[in-house]
């Protein structure tokens, strides 16, 4: 791909016009520098032209409601990450990079599948045996490499017009984002995350696919053919009496198991990547979007999900600052009003879904000035719990985070502390671990005796501190540089005195006003 074609004049306005339509959004500002918003149909048109890159940006984004009005959340929620085939002369270019010598009994030009990173074909290795063959676009990864250098300009430029938190919120989507999509697009990476995958879940009731390492490298993937529907296929599930109810269920179990247990996730099961056997077996596609969870992350989300069942309100607002997504110095008995007002309205069976939708807009909006945040560590565990409540929502009713994920992850939390199976493995594994406790309780009492006994701050609370120490040292620094400016001009020259004095003043009243 040309160097022209990745930086053309009409792209790099397209994104342009998308990001300052975003910011905007965000800013809750009518217009700014004679632009306006795109509206929530254009802003998806264009999205979808510009490709991969702004594609997947634009579904991180889409799952902070606090972030966008209603009309543009549901248009953005609306993107799927489907283009049209590779013209069949690059494919076969792709394919002979890719392959030198033609492994294959059977191979299908016509891809069963095409997104963004690449395409599917049908292919056998001999007459029975039936395998996936996943091509990397071409040009994709110069192109995504392009994508990030334009959207870190973009950003660089809007950086000031934003609050502390909102500043802090896009940076991480936008440094977590340019991170995953760089891994997204080698299929080498996508292999050993398919392999780790398989290794880490054998004992899970849900299969994946088996990789063909010695025919795989960065620009083919070669897997076994799984046979299923998609998960959002009701007539095909129906048609077979399938129950989709235990199949959920396992679903939300797996998923803790990803999050809470074991700490290794695929972050994009979208009914694309999800099959359901005849049997009711759950198969999981696509390997590119696979994250680790830091262990603060897993305690913070563990210690959110007991709050919430016990409906302990400013437990969960202290549990989100933990866990990043609101500021460490926001009000909590005001933000623990308002998730006792979502959890009311979740709640209710007595609301259709519609209605749902529409109080909480509501209340979200009385909370658009409150200071949440969106941390690098907790973007995609959003993301994939609104995908995942999304899916439930195809099938049940009503179907939300709070009245029907929240029971299935409360029955796992002790599995996510560590309990074992029964009560003799856990009595025999606190055991084993009492002279430990009870060395660490010692090391405790002699550090107290000694007066060394050091307190670490959490990283919210180093941001807050970061935040004031900021906003108390600007107005300083200011008023210090405008009274130094005063004095150095008029040494060098004395016929500007005049001028000297207001700077000199505006640097005392900086100094006295600090506040304002």
């Amino acid at each position: 791909m040309r160097t022209f074609q990745l930086y053309s004049p009409y792209r790099i306005w397209r994104v342009f016009t998308v990001l300052l339509t975003i910011y905007m959004l965000v800013r809750k500002r009518q217009t700014f520098l004679f632009f306006s918003p795109l509206s929530p149909e254009r802003l998806l048109g264009r999205i979808t032209l510009l490709g991969a890159s702004f594609i997947k940006l634009a579904q991180v984004l889409a799952t902070r409601n606090d972030f966008f009005p209603p009309e543009y959340l549901s248009k953005l929620k609306m993107l799927h990450d489907e283009l049209p085939a590779m013209e069949t002369k690059i494919m076969q270019g792709v394919f002979t990079r890719a392959f030198k010598k033609d492994p294959f009994y059977r191979f299908e030009v016509t891809p069963i599948a095409s997104a963004s990173i690449g395409q599917v074909h049908e292919a056998w290795l001999d007459a029975e045996t039936k395998v996936a063959v996943k091509l990397r676009r071409e040009g994709i990864e110069k192109q995504v490499k392009a994508d990030i250098r334009i959207l870190s300009f973009f950003n660089s430029l809007f950086r000031p017009l934003f609050s502390h938190y909102t500043k802090h919120s896009l940076e991480a989507v936008i440094n977590e984002f340019s991170s995953m999509i760089l891994k997204e697009v080698s299929l080498n990476q996508e292999r050993a995350n398919l392999v780790k995958f398989s290794e880490t879940y054998a004992d899970m009731s849900v299969a994946f696919p088996t990789p063909y390492e010695k025919l795989s490298c960065d620009d083919a993937l070669v897997m076994s053919f799984e046979e299923g529907f998609r998960f959002d296929d009701k007539e095909a599930l129906n048609k077979h009496n399938i129950d989709i109810t235990p199949i959920i269920e396992t679903l939300v179990k797996f998923y803790t198991e990803q999050m809470l247990v074991r700490g290794f996730f695929h972050a994009d099961p979208h009914p694309g990547n999800l099959l359901v056997t005849k049997e009711g077996r759950l198969i999981l596609l696509d390997f590119g979007m696979v994250k680790r969870v830091p262990n603060d992350t897993r305690i913070a989300i563990i210690e959110l999900i007991k709050a919430a069942n016990e409906q302990d309100y400013e437990r969960y607002v202290s549990a989100s600052k933990r866990l990043g997504t609101v500021a460490y110095d926001a009000p909590t008995s005001e933000l623990a009003e308002f998730t006792q007002r979502m959890f009311d309205i979740f709640n209710n069976d007595a609301l259709d879904s519609s209605s749902m939708q529409e109080l909480a807009f509501e209340v979200l909006e009385q909370t658009r000035n409150l200071p949440f945040k969106l941390p690098q560590e907790a973007i995609y565990i959003l993301r994939v719990s609104a995908i995942i409540e999304g899916l439930g929502t195809t099938y049940i009713e009503n179907f939300n985070g709070i009245k029907d994920i929240l029971p299935i992850l409360q029955r796992n939390i002790p599995r996510a502390l560590g309990a074992k199976e029964s009560i003799v493995e856990t009595l025999v594994d606190e055991f084993k671990n009492f002279p430990l406790d009870v060395r660490a309780f010692r090391n405790t009492l002699y550090r107290i005796s000694e007066e060394n006994l050091s307190v670490e701050l959490s990283k919210p609370q180093l941001e807050t501190l970061e935040k004031s120490l900021k906003e108390a040292l600007s107005p300083i620094m200011t008023g210090v540089v405008l009274i130094l400016s005063a004095i150095f001009v008029v040494i060098y020259d004395r016929t500007l005195e005049s001028l000297s004095l207001v700077l000199f003043g505006a640097g005392l009243l900086r100094l006295i006003f600090r506040k304002g």
